[in-house]
């Protein structure tokens, strides 16, 4: 039999007493535990409130509006493997960002952050064997089929695929990359890894396309020309260019195995045909919209061709500008000027967030819910606690037990 010595009802410690007739149980207050249990949950949860204001108090996290109107330039995906996801929208992409989007969807890292909606996350384990970006000078808006995904240009400054190719090479340089990078009307060409090899017979200066083209396997011979003429220069370096873009995927299918290796590949075009076209006939004339026609079609099929010979696993881009726009310069001011000056925000709209603001807002929620669980449950436990059973330290506190 058992019972509670009234003596010891003011103590915190359990104490166990044997008599004749039984064990004297002295309980402690469960005072003690209950108020542990209340400041370890009022202690949480501040921290959690805390967590929060700061987490989304950041001017990184706010969300902006993208501006709703740009110039007419367009960025336009033809092909894509499942492995890189491109969102349909219409946000626009700054002109100098373009061989950013391109590292990116290789899965290669890039200097400085891009907040652009219009590249999802992929698949980070399978990335795509080829990167195909022709740019076309001379329109700024192409008639792509349906199935493409078209994105306008802020700011079109002509950019460069060097850090792209500089990374390739860099990073595969004991492998079989190809990195192609030409601009025919130029005679601007740059090869490294295997397309030394695999393009060696491809024409490059202008007396040479203007020869291919009189060779009995060129476009010439397939493609109606329309209003389009075979005497003309300009006609020419227009037809040329379809050339190059038909030789260098019927030179690649003759080392398919390339396109099955394991180091990425960068085609980058440049074509300026169009805008010669354009400079002589006029833009409202026939020949132009007939060279239009012909280009669209051409680029569809050089799409194809290159996707298929990737199996499927390659990128291919049109960018379509009317004109380069002068690259920003920086300006200087002197110190001795008013520092008075108009407002860049006159209407205190917030920072524009970027993809790190669904990562902090997915560590912020779950972490605060599983603090609130974790204190719950703590806190149910010492509320319910009984020290005589859980704990050593109240077993312990009688050195000696007294025998009635």
């Amino acid at each position: 039999m058992s019972s509670t010595d009234p003596g010891c009802s003011g103590l915190g410690v359990q104490a166990v007493y044997y008599t004749n007739r039984g064990v004297t149980l002295c309980s402690p207050g469960r005072k003690q535990s209950r108020v542990g249990a209340w400041l370890l949950l009022s202690w949480v949860f501040g921290f959690c409130l805390a967590l929060l204001r700061v987490g989304f108090a950041s001017p990184e996290l706010s969300h902006s509006s993208w501006p709703a109107s740009v110039r007419g330039d367009e960025f336009s995906i033809l092909r894509t493997p499942q492995s890189v996801v491109f969102r349909d929208g219409s946000w626009p992409i700054p002109g100098d960002r373009i061989p950013d989007v391109a590292a990116l969807s290789m899965g290669f890292s890039v200097e400085e952050d891009l907040s652009w909606p219009g590249l999802a996350v992929g698949d980070l384990f399978h990335r795509p064997r080829a990167t195909v970006l022709v740019t076309v000078k001379g329109v700024d808006k192409l008639t792509l089929p349906v199935k493409g995904i078209s994105y306008p240009i802020e700011n079109a400054v002509p950019f460069s695929m060097d850090s792209v190719a500089n990374a390739i090479h860099n990073l595969f340089s004991e492998e079989t990359p190809v990195v192609l990078q030409l601009a025919p009307s130029e005679e601007r060409v740059y090869m490294v890894g295997k397309a030394n090899s695999v393009f060696e017979d491809l024409s490059v200066t202008l007396r040479q396309l203007r020869n291919r083209l009189f060779q009995d396997n060129s476009i010439l011979s397939s493609l109606p020309l329309n209003s389009l003429s075979r005497n003309n220069e300009v006609d020419l370096l227009f037809l040329s260019e379809l050339q190059v873009l038909h030789d260098i995927a019927s030179l690649l299918s003759r080392h398919k195995h390339l396109a099955k290796d394991h180091s990425p590949d960068l085609y980058s075009l440049e074509l300026s045909g169009l805008e010669e076209v354009g400079k002589r006939y006029g833009e409202d004339s026939q020949q132009f919209k007939d060279a239009s026609q012909i280009l669209v079609d051409s680029l569809q099929k050089f799409a194809d061709e290159m996707y298929n010979l990737y199996s499927g696993n390659a990128v291919v881009e049109v960018v379509a500008v009317k004109t380069f726009n002068s690259p920003l310069t920086r300006k200087t001011r002197s110190i001795l000027q008013s520092s008075q000056s108009e407002s860049d925000n006159p209407y205190n709209l917030a920072y524009p967030y970027n993809y790190n603001y669904s990562v902090i807002f997915n560590i912020i929620l779950w972490m605060m819910i599983g603090l609130a669980l974790a204190v719950i449950v703590i806190s149910y436990n010492l509320w319910n606690m009984d020290p005589g059973y859980d704990s050593i330290i109240y077993r312990m506190t009688n050195q000696k037990i007294r025998m009635d």
